[in-house]
């Protein structure tokens, strides 16, 4: 695949504990991401958060939440951006997850393999 130039992010922020078909949520997006050969995709975790129910979540001792953001960022073309944002919604849809995911743009400088 070739991806130089102007390029959409989706970002999605869920909590770790969020599942879906027995899985963990950012697994299920990660793998479908993968079967719609998405150009790329990462997932991270976060030290803090809150957001709608405006619950602090950390992984302090003591905190009133456990339970810590995964950060999923991918990187394609606009049009398999928007068209997989919606399969991402529906995902977080079935998983009764609250969680946020928008998009941004990006200029692709360089997308190669590894490879040799």
């Amino acid at each position: 695949m070739v991806l130089e130039g102007d390029a959409q992010k989706l970002k999605v922020i869920i909590g770790e504990e969020d599942r879906v078909y027995q899985r963990p949520l950012f697994e299920a997006i990660v793998f479908a991401a993968k079967k719609y050969k998405m150009a790329g995709v990462t997932v991270y975790k976060g030290m803090l958060s809150y957001g709608a129910d405006s619950i602090v979540n950390n992984r302090k001792v003591f905190s009133i939440s456990n339970e810590v953001p995964i950060i999923i960022e991918l990187i394609d073309r606009a049009e398999r951006i928007s068209s997989f944002a919606e399969i991402t919604s529906k995902l977080l849809e079935k998983a009764q997850s609250g969680g946020i995911i928008f998009t941004e743009h990006v200029d692709v400088i360089s997308y190669k393999s590894g490879l040799k």
